[in-house]
């Protein structure tokens, strides 16, 4: 039996810290884009760790969403989280130290010392249990 049920946000909050990879959407040049990034929660927020001459460096107050998800194909189950919040760049010394720790340590070669803190302000997602391939659903039998 296929399931998809919505997840509550302490759900989503709990699943986006088990994961290093998520997607965040944002508008550049006026049209919408989207870019994997590695992150880490901080203090109920997302942080971002990137260069500070890329196009996610330029954000500065702008609505972006941020999707993070996993599918296991062979199971036919997953969840989906997306985020919607204002990015706001870190600026705190303070902050910076404490977010610049190894355990922070970014995926992508380069300087990295760009950090951006993305809000948990709307949050919603998705658990998915479908059904196994083959299977007859109620649907397809009648």
């Amino acid at each position: 039996m296929s399931e998809i049920r919505p997840l509550t946000p302490r759900e989503c909050v709990e699943l986006l810290a088990t994961q290093p990879l998520g997607r965040l959407a944002f508008s550049e040049n006026a049209l919408p884009t989207v870019r994997p990034v590695n992150f880490f929660l901080h203090d109920g927020d997302i942080v971002v760790r990137t260069s500070r001459s890329g196009s996610i460096a330029r954000l500065t107050k702008e609505v972006v969403a941020f999707e993070v998800d996993s599918i296991d194909p062979a199971t036919h189950t997953g969840w989906s989280v997306v985020v919607i919040g204002k990015v706001k760049p870190v600026t705190d010394v303070t902050d910076l130290v404490a977010l610049s720790g190894p355990r922070h340590r970014p995926w992508a070669d380069g300087e990295r010392s760009h950090f951006l803190r993305i809000p948990i302000d709307i949050v919603s997602g998705r658990l998915l249990r479908l059904a196994e391939p083959g299977a007859v659903t109620d649907a397809a039998a009648s």
